[in-house]
């Protein structure tokens, strides 16, 4: 278990993929990912937080791309402050669609967080 006196950074939160916490780069990239599979809505507190990726679930995959690129890109732009989003990339595998989120931070060293939907 994790204690308060070992978190070093700033910018964290409890891992969701397993015990303890992410920190820096990780906490980005885990909010980058709770970002888009969070349904606007759905959080009581924050009704506007995440995406409306999930409009689009059960829809033909060539027509909704450019529907998912664009929620993703907005929902990242107002919930993200902390990295700037360079681009968002989809690919396909038969009904299977993953988003590349391609972001930077201060230090300038591009990162990508795929996301499966």
């Amino acid at each position: 278990m994790t204690r308060l006196s070992d978190i070093s950074s700033m910018h964290w939160q409890p891992s969701l993929s397993g015990d303890g916490v992410v920190e820096g780069v990780r906490d980005v990239d885990q909010s980058i990912r709770t970002i888009l599979r969070t349904p606007k809505g759905s959080d009581p507190h924050r009704p506007t937080f995440g995406s409306n990726v999930h409009l689009y679930i059960d829809s033909p995959v060539n027509q909704v791309i450019p529907h998912l690129v664009r929620e993703s890109v907005d929902a990242i732009k107002e919930w993200e402050k902390r990295c700037e989003l360079v681009k968002v990339t989809p690919t396909t595998d038969g009904s299977q669609i993953t988003l590349r989120v391609q972001w930077k931070l201060a230090d300038g060293v591009l990162r990508e967080t795929a996301v499966a939907l």
